[in-house]
């Protein structure tokens, strides 16, 4: 057995997103067909208690949306370029010894996850996306307002997640990781729907206190008491 979180849409109150822990059957192993073993226990145990429809956003989703969403395939556009939100959110890293090292910008999403740079520059101290920077606390907000933008560059996209009411990704461990891209959707529903996105979009600072006030204390706290990787 295993337990993970799924990612609800808070539409009333002063949440975004809840995270109910499912307890499921886990099916060992790397292949695709594994996974998706795991994703239907995960979806099936979730449904026992009224959360369906689930999307499940990565690489080894059988839906063709959710492959879509994942950071590794979703793309930003810029006036000079595009790029995958994995791509941005490597390339975009300052750390103590380095950084941002802008040319995983154009590196494939494999690559730029797995640069040795990424891992061997010290410590992270924040973001820097094409001028623009953002710290690294509270600890998921670049990576979400990157998602989040890459997303609303993608009506078709964004418009399909109005058919569910929870999304998933079976490869994120939260004892393990903090960002999270099933996180990131559920948010940008939330905030959508809470008319609060085009606000997010155009005010960074705006969009940083909205979350700080949030977010921040349950996350910092978590941050603190295990050695979690945010990428």
């Amino acid at each position: 057995m295993a337990k993970r979180p799924v990612f609800i849409p808070q539409l009333d109150g002063p949440t975004f997103v809840d995270e109910p822990v499912i307890e499921f059957t886990w099916y060992p192993g790397f292949s695709k067909t594994q996974a998706q073993k795991s994703i239907n226990s995960l979806h099936s145990a979730a449904s026992e208690i009224g959360i369906v429809p689930i999307l499940e956003i990565s690489s080894k989703s059988s839906d063709p949306v959710g492959i879509a969403l994942s950071a590794f395939n979703l793309k930003i556009f810029t006036k000079a370029r595009k790029m995958s939100v994995e791509c941005a959110f490597q390339g975009s890293k300052i750390f103590m010894k380095g950084g941002p090292f802008i040319d995983l910008y154009e590196a494939t999403s494999r690559n730029a996850k797995t640069d040795d740079r990424i891992r061997n520059s010290g410590p992270l101290i924040e973001f820097d996306f094409l001028g623009d920077k953002f710290p690294t606390k509270p600890m998921t907000a670049f990576y979400d307002w990157l998602y989040i933008f890459a997303l609303s560059q993608n009506p078709f996209l964004h418009q399909n997640l109005e058919r569910f009411h929870a999304f998933s990704d079976i490869a994120f461990n939260p004892d393990k990781s903090i960002n999270c891209q099933a996180r990131s959707a559920a948010l940008f529903v939330a905030l959508r729907k809470k008319g609060l996105l085009e606000h997010v979009l155009e005010d960074k600072n705006f969009y940083l206190k909205l979350i700080t006030n949030v977010n921040n204390s349950s996350l910092g706290n978590k941050g603190q008491s295990k050695q979690l990787k945010l990428y």
